[in-house]
C-alpha cells in the first residue's frame, strides 16, 4: 500500500471517530458543563458523607480496594451510604466492621468457577 493511500485511510478513520464522538454528545457546551459540574458536586458530596461515616483506616482500606476493583468499592460505598441514610449506622464504621461488610458482600456475590475439560477423540484412541 502506498503512503498516500495509507494517509487517506487514516484521515477517513479519524473523521469517522470524530463523527461518532460528536453524535454521542449532541448537547451544547453549556449543558455539558452543567452536567459535568453536577456530577462533580455529587461526587464531592458523596466523598464528604463517606468521610463522616468511615474512620480514616476504613477509608484507606476502601481506597486500596478502589485501586484494584473500582466497581466493588463503589458498591460497598453505596451499601454504606444507604445504611447510614436509613439510620442503621449510628457510629463511624471501623476497619474491622468494613472487613466484615466486605466478607458479607463477597459471600453474596461469590461467583462459582466451573472448569470443564472436553477431550477430543484422537486417531490413536481405541473406540
Amino acid at each position: 500500500m502506498a503512503d498516500p493511500e495509507l494517509e487517506a485511510i487514516r484521515q477517513r478513520r479519524m473523521q469517522e471517530l470524530m463523527a461518532q464522538r460528536g453524535t454521542g454528545s449532541r448537547q451544547n457546551p453549556d449543558q455539558q458543563k452543567a452536567q459535568d459540574e453536577a456530577k462533580r458536586e455529587a461526587e464531592e458530596q458523596r466523598q464528604l458523607m463517606l468521610t463522616q461515616i468511615l474512620t480514616s483506616e476504613a477509608r484507606a482500606r476502601l481506597a486500596r480496594i478502589a485501586l484494584v476493583k473500582p466497581d466493588k468499592a463503589r458498591g460497598v460505598e453505596d451499601v454504606i451510604l444507604r445504611a447510614a441514610q436509613s439510620g442503621q449506622i449510628v457510629e463511624k464504621v471501623s476497619e474491622e466492621r468494613l472487613i466484615s461488610l466486605l466478607e458479607q458482600i463477597n459471600t453474596q456475590t461469590a461467583k462459582e468457577t466451573k472448569v470443564t475439560i472436553k477431550r477430543r477423540p484422537s486417531v490413536l484412541d481405541d473406540e
